[in-house]
């Protein structure tokens, strides 16, 4: 395990600060406060299979933002809808808070059936979106209509934050526009077997095709979080995608329409197609990953070190449980290997639900004594699961850590030339001893090479034996890369420098720094082998993404996934009159 008092090693900068040390407010609640804190070891944490079991927390990027956002009294509204009959048209909604205004502009297109695809090579879609930094005047509507539905071909100035698009789940959305025709409303088992009635195909920012760069809206509270703009983009999106529907049907029965109800509603999130366009992000974003992994397990930590629980903690805790079987008995997917994993958690849950009848959590250091004898009882993904449940009882002890997820990586990107590669060699023996196990000389363990398309310029995953272009791989094969680097090092003495080595080996730059990197912060590493024929990509979509606080994993092959995003969030209409943290393990309310 690794202890906290370790705090420079970790990287973890200001974890320890805020709520952990307001002791007086969780004695009040019955609580008695932590003393010690461990961390779970990062060879344990960092392992695919673990990594692709992660579900969403409170520090999750989508629950952060409608914090904050209520938190500082942000408004919303709908300044612009002018769609047809036909669907076709602009609508603006806009956000103002903290001195600041964005709007997201939308594009209603009627789509042709046939040119409806998910595929990130689609041209058209049902929907496209930018958010617009301020106001978005007459002229900037005008000027991003010409480029918006072009998306990666369209021209776009740093005022434009997030690009979008998105297409109907056409059987849910026709159904609902035709229920809400007739005054009805829509079934509630469709609503629940699909989630949501747009879908989106991508969601850009970060400066990619000219938008704003990231650089220069992060020292805004509101964006200081990672992806917090997307996050934003898409909560908007929601919106419109309701609004939409319930337009259609009043255009099409004027007189019998009727709009949806708010506690359906609240059962329609945003769905998203996640491909491997994706999958690099954790690799090289080495200092982030960090930043998130230490974040999630400070959170544990601090909930484990706990020496009692009160009892309504103990009761909310419950309260979830039950909150989580009902939903996870709703969670149905194709895919076998998730199928397993499911069914596992139902029983995993069940399983925990009578655990808690033994009183359990009446005793000295609760929380740890349960999630040490999960650790042996429950699947993985019944263990990550739980993560999520301890957690979710205790905002007033863990919600400050999602202050520490950003990263500034450009301080990590220097390489240290002074360090003496005896250091070095003992990094290499304590990150990544995983890579001393691997037999590279076995054609498995580099089946698959990483490339970027160069159609779309997005990352690909090849058959090393049999496609051509492994010759342009990507640097992802780390532990090949540091099994070379080692053997590298033999014959060179530990008093040397690495400056002096990388002079003559210049090639294993790119892996001395991700051990220097590792060194600083030791959850920056992935530990398995990113090139082996077992490697399943969608383990790292589902971390990443758990991150980012969706919901419903849909594997539809090992390397690409349908999510839903802010399914039972409240709208930006209901932002100031209901919970907006109460919804990613909603209650089970009378729609059911």
């Amino acid at each position: 395990m690794v202890s906290l008092n370790s705090e420079q090693d970790l990287g973890l900068g200001a974890v320890m600060a805020g709520p952990l040390h307001s002791h007086a407010a969780l004695e009040a609640a019955g609580d008695r406060p932590p003393e010690a804190l461990t961390l779970r070891e990062p060879d344990y944490v960092m392992r695919l299979a673990r990594l692709g079991s992660f579900h969403q927390t409170r520090l999750s990027f989508m629950r952060v933002l409608l914090r904050r956002l209520r938190a500082e009294k942000w408004q919303a509204d709908r300044p612009r809808w002018r769609v047809d009959a036909k669907g076709e048209g602009i609508a603006v909604y806009r956000v103002r808070g903290n001195g600041r205004t964005y709007s997201l502009v939308c594009f209603a297109h009627d789509l042709d059936p046939a040119k409806r695809s998910d595929r990130v090579i689609a041209d058209e879609w049902d929907a496209t979106f930018a958010l617009h930094d301020g106001d978005a005047s007459d002229e900037t509507i005008e000027r991003l209509a010409r480029n918006v539905p072009l998306q990666e071909a369209g021209r776009y100035t740093a005022q434009e934050i997030v690009l979008s698009r998105a297409n109907k789940s056409v059987r849910l959305f026709e159904h609902v526009v035709s229920r809400l025709r007739q005054g009805a409303q829509p079934d509630p088992a469709e609503i629940e077997r699909v989630g949501y009635l747009m879908r989106t195909t991508a969601v850009y920012g970060g400066g990619k095709f000219g938008l704003s760069d990231r650089e220069r809206i992060a020292n805004r509270p509101e964006f200081a979080g990672p992806f917090s703009a997307e996050m934003l983009a898409i909560w908007l999106i929601r919106a419109f995608t309701v609004d939409l529907a319930e337009h259609m049907a009043h255009v099409q029965a004027p007189v019998t329409a009727t709009r949806l109800d708010k506690a359906i509603r609240r059962h329609l999130g945003v769905g998203n197609s996640t491909g491997l366009g994706m999958a690099p992000f954790l690799f090289n974003h080495q200092v982030l990953l960090d930043h998130w992994i230490s974040a999630r397990e400070t959170a544990l930590a601090r909930v484990r070190a706990l020496r009692s629980a009160s009892a309504d903690r103990v009761s909310a805790f419950r309260d979830y449980i039950a909150r989580a079987r009902y939903h996870a008995s709703q969670w149905r997917v194709a895919d076998e290997i998730q199928s397993a994993r499911i069914a596992a958690l139902e029983a995993d849950l069940a399983l925990l639900e009578d655990h808690l009848a033994t009183g359990v959590l009446d005793g000295t250091r609760p929380w740890d004594t349960l999630f040490t004898w999960a650790q042996d009882r429950l699947s993985v993904e019944g263990q990550e699961f739980l993560v999520t449940l301890m957690i979710e009882p205790y905002g007033d002890l863990v919600d400050d850590l999602a202050n520490t997820m950003a990263a500034d990586e450009e301080r990590d990107f220097p390489i240290d030339g002074d360090m003496r590669l005896g250091t070095l060699r003992d990094l290499v023996r304590k990150h990544y001893a995983f890579a001393f196990g691997i037999d590279f000389s076995r054609p498995a363990t580099q089946a698959r090479f990483w490339y970027v398309s160069e159609e779309k310029l997005e990352p690909r995953l090849g058959e090393r034996y049999e496609e051509p272009g492994a010759d342009r791989e990507q640097p992802l094969t780390i532990a090949r890369d540091v099994i070379a680097l080692n053997d590298a090092l033999v014959g060179w003495e530990g008093k040397e420098t690495v400056a002096t080595f990388l002079m003559a080996f210049p090639e294993f730059r790119h892996v001395v720094r991700r051990i220097q990197t590792t060194g600083r912060r030791p959850y920056a590493e992935i530990r398995d082998n990113l090139i082996d024929a077992a490697v399943r990509p969608i383990d790292l979509l589902r971390c990443k993404l758990s991150f980012f606080g969706a919901t419903r994993f849909d594997p539809k092959s090992d390397r690409w996934v349908r999510i839903v995003m802010y399914q039972h969030a409240p709208f930006p209409d209901e932002l100031h009159s209901s919970e907006p943290d109460d919804w990613a393990l909603p209650p089970i309310d009378e729609w059911h």
